[in-house]
């Protein structure tokens, strides 16, 4: 085992993910370390690939490394030692027809097996024989040694079964002992047959073999030799191959490694239901729900680490130690992408070069070491370090607190500049107390339950925790007089400092309660306002294909009803069709008015989903008032209530007119600059209006130009059944005379 590999398995065991990691592995096809070469992303893009979709599992291969060193020195393999590659090349092969998708098709195809490898494959059966259906000569010897063993079993069997035999005979079954077929005798068996003893059982009963097939054992033997002559013959060529190809079977090799390391943890990850977690570039550990895979029953760790140092104080048994465990094994779980359980869209773990952690005592009579001493060797290694996170457990644990919380203090400032991050466990509140103001400290408080005396397994953050001491004590059975003692000994003046913190601790405990409440009904606020904006948004759609609708009835009934007055020209059908125009027209306009008329101040108003009133208007921005509420928005956004305000427009004098009183139709219409459909429904529209006010004759202005109006104009007025005469006015004035 490597350095590495030791170091590795010590973080395992210290970290409790010994379990964890058994687990893993037996999701493995071969046995390998746990962490993967290359790049992180890259694996992490082809795990998820592979979560998304089913594909077949390999099977068990042993390591072939020493296989490989031996196929370079042009040995030749064992045939187990071939069919183990034969394995890997068939299991790629199935691979490419697993439907996946991309990265792993792009990989898998890549992955060219070449002519002379394929065609080994064939060889062999799905039991790693040669197949003999291949080599008739193969095919013949294994015929032949099928039928020897038949011709072996039928002679024992009349043996077992002879007359002579029976009074020796422990039993008439057919024995194997040492790979070989014989029969179970008693003594004095040599007086009615000739046999060799292979072996003795335990009552002291013979195994023989007869002598009369002897011949057919020597015949088996001879037949066994030409087949392993056989046998040879294909490992030596196929060897061969292999040293021709020993570049790919290296490659081949590797990925084989490979994609094992991602199939596993996909596994792993659908069989307990855990996530994967890509480390960060930050130095941030956010766990949310984390669950320790040690614990049975875990309370889920929730806890936000965004600075260098966190400290963890409180209640002893409160679980201290078990926080700076899960946070180490996120961190290492997270770097080699081993999923574990939490909420994995709201986690985040650092990426961190190494993990390490001083978590047990060194003192022992093998080390002939004090625990201080121990501990003391142990940072001395750090200050070679570089881009860390270490675990420190009972940081002060083996000499005065008071001294250890400075040289802990300087310490431990001294090794962050060098880029290291520290999670650490103490007791003590001197320390604490020296870095509670630090801002590269974050302060952790191990909560207690006062009511039930019993620690709750939470945290705190932003707190120094008391160690409820007394409170453990009597909660394991130490009598409540010798407790009370130990109080009246710590002091009153220390013991108010406890309920300080533990009073500080309480009131933080309840603002953070206090503010999650709140958030809580903040997102359900914007929750109904989303909802609200949607529904506007809904109604608005909803109204403007009403609008839509409606316009294309409009304009198909008026359409109808001008075809209907051709066919059977009507008065009153030609007024009511101008009253409808003018109805519409005048709708449009009073909607076109109301958009345009500009804000002042006391209009009423809409911002988004509330009513409000306008309160003042500065430049783009403007001060209005919403459920008692003040506030400044853009004036874009704003939109006047629907009880718009009456326009006054101011009257003129009025003054004394003499006048002749006209009906209510024009006798001249110009068309000038109107495309086709306009132009005809405007003379349409002007005719109309002629008719219903009596009048002879009208002008139908349409100029010169190309005579593109002129001969729309002319083609309808042919159509129209109330047109007595129409004529050009003489002179090419581009003027249409029409009699009524």
């Amino acid at each position: 085992m490597s350095l590495n590999e030791k170091r590795e398995k010590s973080i395992v065991q210290k970290l409790d993910l010994d379990g964890y990691i058994s687990q893993f592995k037996h999701f493995l096809a071969r046995e390998k370390p746990v962490a993967m070469q290359g790049d992180i992303n890259q694996h992490y893009r082809y795990i998820q690939a592979l979560s998304k979709v089913q594909f077949p599992l390999p099977k068990q291969v042993p390591n072939l490394d020493h296989e490989l060193a031996r196929i370079k020195k042009q040995a030749v393999l064992g045939l187990d030692e071939i069919y183990a590659f034969v394995t890997i090349f068939s299991y790629f092969n199935t691979l490419k027809a697993a439907g996946f998708t991309e990265p792993l098709i792009s990989w898998i195809q890549s992955i060219e097996i070449p002519e002379e490898i394929v065609e080994i494959i064939g060889y062999f059966t799905e039991e790693g024989d040669i197949n003999p259906e291949r080599d008739p000569e193969l095919y013949k010897l294994e015929r032949a040694i099928k039928q020897n063993k038949i011709d072996i079993k039928e002679t024992l069997y009349k043996l077992a079964h002879s007359s002579k035999l029976r009074d020796y005979l422990v039993d008439t079954q057919v024995h194997f002992n040492g790979g070989e077929e014989t029969l179970l005798v008693r003594g004095g068996f040599n007086n009615v047959i000739k046999a060799t003893v292979v072996a003795r059982s335990s009552a002291g009963f013979f195994y023989i073999l007869p002598q009369s097939i002897s011949h057919l054992k020597e015949k088996e033997s001879t037949l066994l030799s030409n087949k392993e002559e056989i046998i040879y013959r294909y490992c030596k060529d196929i060897s061969a191959v292999f040293f021709k190809w020993e570049r790919f079977l290296s490659f081949i090799n590797k990925e084989y490694d490979r994609f094992d390391h991602y199939q596993a943890r996909v596994q792993f990850a659908r069989a307990k239901e855990y996530d994967f977690i890509l480390p960060s570039r930050s130095k941030r550990i956010k766990l949310q729900d984390f669950a320790h895979p040690a614990i049975e029953k875990p309370v889920p760790v929730t806890i936000d680490m965004h600075r260098q140092i966190m400290l963890v104080t409180g209640v002893n048994a409160g679980g201290k130690t078990m926080l700076l465990k899960s946070m180490l094994s996120a961190v290492y779980m997270s770097k080699y992408l081993l999923p574990f359980k939490c909420d994995a869209s709201r986690t985040e773990v650092g990426h961190y070069k190494s993990i390490e952690a001083v978590i047990d005592d060194p003192q022992s009579v093998k080390n002939d070491i004090s625990t201080f001493a121990g501990r003391m060797q142990e940072f001395a290694k750090l200050f070679n370090k570089k881009d860390a996170i270490v675990g420190v457990d009972e940081i002060e644990l083996g000499t005065d607190s008071d001294e250890a919380a400075s040289l802990f203090r300087v310490m431990l400032d001294e090794l962050r500049k060098n880029g290291m991050t520290f999670i650490v466990t103490t007791h003590h509140k001197r320390l604490a107390s020296l870095m509670a103001s630090d801002e590269e400290v974050e302060l952790i408080a191990a909560l207690y339950d006062e009511e039930r005396r019993v620690p709750t397994y939470t945290f705190l953050q932003g707190s120094i925790g008391k160690s409820y001491a007394f409170e453990t004590a009597e909660r394991y059975g130490v009598p409540v007089a010798i407790v009370n003692r130990a109080k009246k000994v710590y002091g009153e003046d220390k013991e108010n400092l406890n309920e300080l913190i533990e009073r500080s601790t309480s009131l933080e405990r309840e603002m953070r309660e206090k503010i999650s409440k709140i958030d809580t009904e903040l997102k359900a606020v914007e929750k109904q306002k989303q909802k609200l904006l949607d529904e506007e948004e809904r109604l608005k759609e909803q109204h403007r294909k009403a609008m839509a609708t409606l316009e294309n009835r409009y304009n198909a009934a008026t359409k109808k009803a001008r075809e209907a007055l051709k066919a059977k020209e009507s008065t009153e059908g030609r007024r009511l069709l101008n009253v409808a125009h003018q109805r519409k027209a005048l709708k449009q306009k009073e909607v076109k008015l109301q958009n345009e008329i500009p804000l002042k101040e006391g209009d009423k108003i809409k911002y988004r989903s509330h009513k409000g009133e306008l309160l003042g208007i500065r430049g783009k921005d403007a001060t209005i008032i919403v459920d008692g509420l003040k506030m400044r928005v853009p004036l874009s956004q704003l939109k006047r209530r629907g009880d718009v305000p009456e326009v006054k427009v101011p009257q003129k004098q009025k003054q004394a007119k003499v006048h002749v009183e006209k009906g209510g139709a024009s006798v001249s219409v110009k068309l000038l600059g109107m495309y086709a459909d306009e132009a005809i429904d405007t003379v349409d529209k002007f005719l109309s209006d002629a008719l219903v006010n009596n009048l002879s004759e009208v002008q139908i202005i349409h100029g010169t130009g190309g005579g593109v109006l002129s001969k729309l104009v002319t083609e309808y007025l042919k159509k129209h059944p109330k047109i007595k005469k129409f004529y050009r006015m003489p002179g090419n004035l581009g003027v249409t005379v029409v009699e009524l």
